[in-house]
């Protein structure tokens, strides 16, 4: 009988299935890939080795005040090792810049206080100006162009303004912008909630190339691209982290080219094929990115490129913040079912998209063609069932559950982390 582990919330469980039923686990190379250095010389040493790009210290040279563009609370950059450096080098040449780090929320809700000591430290928190970017507060919003698919872009004023805007973050697979880190901390991280939705419509999230692990000809990734360029994104520092959130590798330079470079890296690591199964788990990888069933549709992505259709996935996921989005869960939960809800949404004009549109379309589309079973003990069963999933407790109970759709010979595959592959046909 094989045991896997899984992470959890801030732990992880063992799992067990059966060696007749089990037929493959589907991992990234990411977790036995072996750094040659500490996570600190990593981030130094791609800071010293620009992708097409002037160095930070360059670039930061005479300039009277920057904006530094950090993820926020559901993204695991590791923002302790990370910000210090840039800190700690921007103010080496220049002492007297102004700096302010401006968390991008995107359509999320502002990082709390405690989130933030969390994320940055308690010296960051007490000692740096860090402002939440709220994308419905039209009066911090300035218009600054039309993206290529026609919808206006709105950006953050205080990162229009600034002499010079610089972006940390992180790269891993995306469930429909193909990768994370690079152009998505302007769009949708600090733009408007008018604009993500223009950018996030039925249309280009329905499209066969707005997928995980695909830039090329996503209709999302251009239009993020764009954004990326009016802001005048001058630098990033974008890292690669492991299972266990360490980093080990890192990119820094251009907003395009580091990027792409980060990409090709994380795809070499993370690519998986599929190997079809009735019932396949995956999770989102543990904390911070398992703490909403919204958040928890992308870990339900991976198990879809490689379930049977009309399969059962599971997906461990604590969800202790519940649903992650009172639209987001209004929109599935007073839906007569799946099929209904995405033959609704399919139908809704490019600028006409609702809040969380499409995490409901994907979630939706995933519920047409297969059962999803959540494995929690700290989240509330009957908003799980509500939302057309079914609930169970522990991994076993929900195992149970499957062998009784799929049978007691049914072939199971098993994705640790589903937001740490691209399973690739």
């Amino acid at each position: 009988m094989a045991i896997i582990e899984i992470p959890y919330s801030t732990k992880s469980l063992k799992v067990n299935v059966e060696d007749k039923n089990l037929k493959g686990i589907l991992v990234s190379k990411a977790n036995s890939y072996k750094a040659d250095c500490s996570q600190n010389d990593i981030v130094n040493r791609s800071l010293d080795n620009c992708i097409g790009s002037k160095s930070l210290e360059e670039l930061v040279k005479d300039k009277h005040n920057m904006v530094i563009i950090t993820s926020d609370h559901t993204r695991p950059v590791p923002s302790k090792i990370t910000m210090p450096i840039l800190l700690e080098r921007v103010r080496k040449v220049n002492p007297s810049i102004n700096i302010k780090i401006l968390i991008a929320t995107g359509f999320h809700r502002p990082t709390t206080k405690e989130e933030m000591i969390n994320k940055f430290g308690q010296n960051i928190v007490d000692n740096e100006e860090i402002i939440n970017h709220v994308s419905t507060d039209e009066d911090s919003l300035v218009s600054v162009g039309i993206l290529p698919s026609g919808g206006e872009l709105f950006l953050n004023k205080l990162a229009m303004e600034t002499e010079l805007l610089i972006a940390e973050g992180f790269i891993e697979p995306h469930f429909f912008a193909g990768f994370s880190g690079g152009r998505k901390s302007i769009l949708p991280g600090i733009a408007s909630a008018k604009t993500i939705m223009a950018n996030h419509c039925s249309e280009f999230i329905n499209s066969n190339h707005a997928r995980t692990g695909i830039i090329k000809d996503n209709p999302i990734h251009k239009d993020m691209l764009y954004a990326a360029e009016k802001s005048n994104l001058a630098f990033i520092l974008n890292v690669v982290i492991d299972e266990n959130k360490n980093i080990i590798n890192a990119f820094a330079g251009d907003s395009k080219l580091a990027h792409e470079e980060g990409c090709k890296f994380v795809m070499d690591l993370s690519s998986v094929k599929s190997i079809e199964a009735d019932i396949v788990v995956s999770s989102n990888g543990g904390y911070p990115l398992d703490q909403n069933l919204y958040q928890a549709v992308k870990g339900m992505t991976a198990a879809e490129a490689t379930c049977k259709k009309c399969g059962v996935i599971i997906m461990i996921a604590a969800c202790n913040d519940g649903h992650g989005g009172q639209s987001f869960y209004d929109t599935v939960a007073n839906s007569k079912g799946p099929e209904e809800l995405l033959e609704r949404i399919l139908k809704v004009p490019r600028n006409e998209t609702i809040p969380d549109q499409w995490e409901i379309q994907i979630l939706a589309r995933i519920l047409s063609n297969y059962t999803v079973i959540v494995v929690t003990d700290v989240c509330d069963p009957n908003m799980i069932t509500s939302m057309h999933m079914k609930h169970a407790y522990t991994f076993d109970e929900a195992l149970s559950q499957a062998y009784n759709i799929k049978g007691k010979d049914a072939d199971v595959v098993v994705i640790p982390n589903g937001v740490g592959v691209v399973v690739e046909k």
